[in-house]
């Protein structure tokens, strides 16, 4: 598996979810169980390896330069197989530490904000004053050397130390310190703690609850593979190719959504426009509406193109006007209901803005009060239950009503019920779906006169809310309310009442036709997530070239990269 190969076929289904993580993980876990390169029997084996590493270690505790570590137990069951030339031994019987010192002079600190993680490196280290180290300031490393933070080690803050720093550097007491006495590379030491098989180890060992951590002694057995010097040199290698490849699939991939997020908000932003000439702006909406799929490719583009929809709706631009629609200025007019000031942006001719306080009638529900509550226990409406355009029913409580109370908090189909709290103006149009339920005082419940048609509403107050016009109306600096008061002056834009019907009727087929692109959003998504699984896993459960199982599933790869 050359990085050409990997090219030309990981980059089908690149656009999976966490596709890009995965193969990372993916080229460790080959590296770590001897599958990313072929071995040499001519190498030295890794048995004769460790020989020299335990005589290195012995003369460096007796030149003093490390401790004498107490011996460790072997590896008696190996945690998978290994080639013929490599050797399951734990991680400190080819590491060791360089012990600990209080700093009496200047000196570079490493702690965990040091660390750039992705690259593995010391990206930001402090230098101090001797006066100035904190207490954690106590481990010696030096250049060569692997650092790896035992504290919320699933961070995986791992890095190479890479150079000689000036002045002396000492890292924290967070990191376990390992020299591999030459004989063991820093790279390769870094390539083994950053694998699956190894972070999955370290998190069933940690201990602790607001700062897991893995002790000195867990850590010291920790399983490590060892290969060959030679071959730690070839893995090495190719891994650092096969993460450059990454790094450009990254890149690629990063440039195509950069180049589809710039299309889809240009197409939004032109809908969007204040006053766009007429026929550029059907031409847009034309484009947009006929081209959702190839315009969205995530979750958070579909939300922009629903505000968006609403927007347009609220603004008459989403169905054309018919001038023998009786206007709602003079519907107002005839009803003697009395006009605000001009809103915030320009209505169609036949349109007129309205305060809710002149078209409905609105009240909260009851109060719940268990020591003066009297009557029946009767399931209510609590502010939890009110989603948009929805209701959740599923976690009804009950509190008590007395019979002749019911009429006051009784719910008709179409009534507007709107949370006063917890997310102020979620709202949806009750549908008469069930006659026994009633509602507390934390919703309001709205009733309009004939020519509003609560549908048209919510759609108008989501609209609002989206674009922050309905922040407006709240009371409260921590935790907002929107008050009757608020309520009843909140004023948005009415249509006659052909056109809020047609209104409607679009935004509902339009939201459909989102929902589905939605849904197929996550289908491919899932899909491309699984073979990109099945791929990985399969590379590693069977003795087959990668190349071949690769090019075996480009077919079905093809298919949903151009679904």
């Amino acid at each position: 598996m050359n990085a050409q190969q990997l090219l030309t076929h990981f980059d089908h289904i690149a656009d999976a979810p966490d596709a890009i993580p995965r193969l990372r993980r993916f080229i460790l876990d080959l590296a770590v169980r001897g599958k990313l390169v072929p071995q040499d029997p001519n190498n030295e084996p890794a048995s004769e390896l460790l020989k020299r590493i335990a005589t290195e270690k012995a003369r460096w505790v007796k030149s003093e330069k490390i401790r004498k570590s107490k011996p460790l137990p072997p590896v008696t069951e190996d945690p998978y197989e290994l080639p013929f030339n490599w050797l399951w031994t734990r991680i400190r019987e080819v590491t060791s530490d360089r012990g600990q010192t209080v700093p009496d002079s200047p000196f570079t600190y490493i702690d965990v904000t040091a660390i750039d993680k992705e690259a593995g490196c010391i990206a930001e280290a402090k230098s101090l004053y001797a006066h100035e180290a904190p207490s954690r300031a106590r481990k010696l490393i030096r250049k060569g050397d692997v650092i790896y933070s035992c504290v919320r080690p699933y961070l995986l803050n791992i890095a190479v130390v890479d150079e000689d720093l000036k002045p002396e550097p000492i890292a924290s007491t967070a990191f376990a310190v390992l020299n591999g006495f030459g004989l063991v590379l820093a790279r390769y030491q870094w390539i083994v703690l950053r694998s699956p098989f190894i972070v999955g180890i370290v998190e069933a060992s940690m201990r602790g609850q607001a700062y897991p951590a893995i002790n000195d002694s867990d850590f010291a057995l920790l399983p490590f593979p060892l290969p060959p010097l030679a071959e730690q040199h070839r893995i090495v290698a190719k891994v650092d190719e096969l993460m450059a490849l990454c790094d450009r699939l990254e890149a690629a991939r990063m440039k195509r959504e950069a180049a589809r997020d710039r299309m889809t908000t240009a197409n939004l932003a032109r809908l969007n426009a204040p006053d766009p000439d007429l026929a550029t702006f059907q031409n847009h909406a034309a484009f947009v509406l006929n081209n959702l799929t190839p315009l969205t490719s995530r979750p958070d583009q579909i939300k922009a193109l629903r505000q968006t929809i609403l927007n347009l709706a609220i603004r008459g631009k989403l169905v054309p006007q018919d001038t023998n629609d009786e206007p709602a200025s003079e519907l107002l007019k005839h009803k003697k209901i009395s006009v605000p000031d001009a809103g915030s942006f320009e209505l169609p001719k036949s349109w007129a803005w309205v305060n809710v306080g002149a078209v409905a009638d609105s009240r909260l529900g009851k109060m719940l009060d268990k020591a003066k509550n009297k009557g029946t226990p009767r399931k209510y409406l609590r502010n939890i239950n009110v989603r948009w355009f929805d209701f959740d029913l599923s976690n009804l409580l009950e509190m008590q009503f007395e019979d002749l109370e019911l009429p006051e908090f009784t719910l008709q189909d179409g009534d507007v019920l709107i949370c006063e709290g917890g997310e102020p103006g979620r709202a949806a149009v009750w549908d008469n779906r069930r006659t026994d339920i009633y509602f507390q005082k934390a919703i309001h419940r709205v009733r309009f006169l004939d020519f509003v048609d609560s549908e048209f509403f919510v759609k108008a107050l989501r609209a609002s809310a989206d674009d922050g016009r309905l922040a407006e109306y709240f009371t409260g600096t921590g935790i907002k309310h929107f008050t009757g008061k608020g309520l009843a002056r909140y004023i948005f834009p009415l249509p006659p009442l052909a056109e809020q019907h047609r209104i409607v009727a679009k935004v509902d087929e339009l939201m459909t036709l989102c929902n589905q692109v939605e849904a197929n959003l996550t289908t491919d998504d899932e899909t491309r997530g699984r073979l990109v699984e099945a791929m990985l896993n399969e590379a590693l459960l069977t003795d087959t070239p990668v190349q071949e199982r690769i090019s075996a599933d480009i077919p079905a790869i093809s298919v949903i990269r151009n679904a």
